[in-house]
């Protein structure tokens, strides 16, 4: 009976979970603007406050991008880094009072690593949302 009761409630904390990301993922949605084609991927990580999520992508040079990062329904509760492959920082959105979106364009192809948090003054737990579209 433990188990079932067990089981229970972590399939609704799931499902608590997926409908918050899905929440975020809408707000996000509104930074990929008009402009803007989404490369179709959702980069999603359910986070707490000393997790770091890590996400791989390929930009294309010549390319110009909007990356867009968000947690909750307010902008400014994600922190995100951008390295390249062998770790030097591109980009960190905390100097820039933890922008939710930054536009930027690739020279050469370059495999990048995303890094992202809970900002500390954001809360315990959240989800973190990166999206990714290209200049048409």
């Amino acid at each position: 009976m433990r188990n079932l009761i067990l089981i229970c409630v972590l399939f609704l904390a799931s499902i608590g979970a997926k409908a918050q990301c899905e929440i975020t993922a809408d707000v996000c949605q509104t930074h990929i603007s008009s402009q803007y084609l989404s490369d179709g991927q959702h980069y999603r990580a359910l986070l707490l406050s000393d997790q770091v999520a890590e996400f791989n992508a390929t930009l294309y040079g010549g390319t110009t991008y909007r990356l867009a990062g968000c947690s909750g329904t307010q902008d400014g509760n994600l922190q995100y880094r951008v390295f390249d492959s062998q770790r030097n920082l591109l980009f960190k959105n905390d100097e820039f009072q933890n922008a939710p979106h930054w536009d930027f364009q690739v020279e050469a192809t370059l495999d990048v690593i995303i890094e992202a948090q809970l900002d500390p003054i954001a809360g315990a737990s959240g989800c973190a949302v990166m999206l990714m579209g290209f200049r048409r």
